[in-house]
């Protein structure tokens, strides 16, 4: 199966229903026929920061594609009509288990989602996220395990998008700046 961009998917105006639509550039697509344009803009995800006691970042093993069986951090879209810190505890809630007591921006990355053949752009947000209780953590939603490493340990190959990376990379920049 070929990727596509939206701009080579999208046919349809939502507008007016002519099969006129073309892409204006990069950021949009247009309607040749009622001229409406449309947007494509990123969508908000959230990825995880958590440490456990010994100061060991929790990963997440993804269940399903893009980047199936590969390390990842807790988190997944922001829905309508949430911040991006409600997010971060909804999605720790939901794949883990488990209750995040506070969360702290610590900066974003872009990245691309290839999922069903289609490339969706995101803008990934990454929190340090605060779980003081680990007792009754368990995987659920798409995360099919879990594993506790030291920042010595983690191999950067192993993780699921280049975002995730980055975001770590300046979480680990930032952690060893404020020692």
């Amino acid at each position: 199966m070929n990727d596509f961009l939206p701009s080579q998917v999208w046919k349809y105006c939502p507008y007016c229903g002519v099969e006129s639509f073309r892409a204006g550039d990069d950021n949009y697509m247009q309607c040749g026929a009622c001229q409406k344009k449309y947007y494509i803009n990123a969508a908000a995800a959230v990825a995880c920061v958590i440490e456990n006691p010994k100061g060991e970042i929790l990963f997440t093993r993804r269940a399903f594609e893009p980047s199936k069986g590969m390390l990842d951090l807790p988190g997944g879209f922001v829905d309508l009509d949430e911040t991006a810190e409600d997010a971060a505890k909804r999605e720790i809630r939901e794949e883990l288990n488990v209750e995040a007591v506070s969360v702290q921006y610590i900066g974003c990355s872009p990245n691309r989602y290839l999922y069903g053949g289609i490339v969706y752009y995101t803008l990934d947000l990454g929190f340090k996220c605060l779980v003081e209780d680990f007792t009754n953590m368990q995987v659920a939603d798409d995360v099919d395990g879990y594993v506790f490493l030291p920042q010595n340990q983690i191999n950067f190959q192993d993780i699921s998008f280049p975002s995730i990376r980055n975001i770590l990379q300046v979480y680990f920049a930032q952690k060893s700046r404020d020692l």
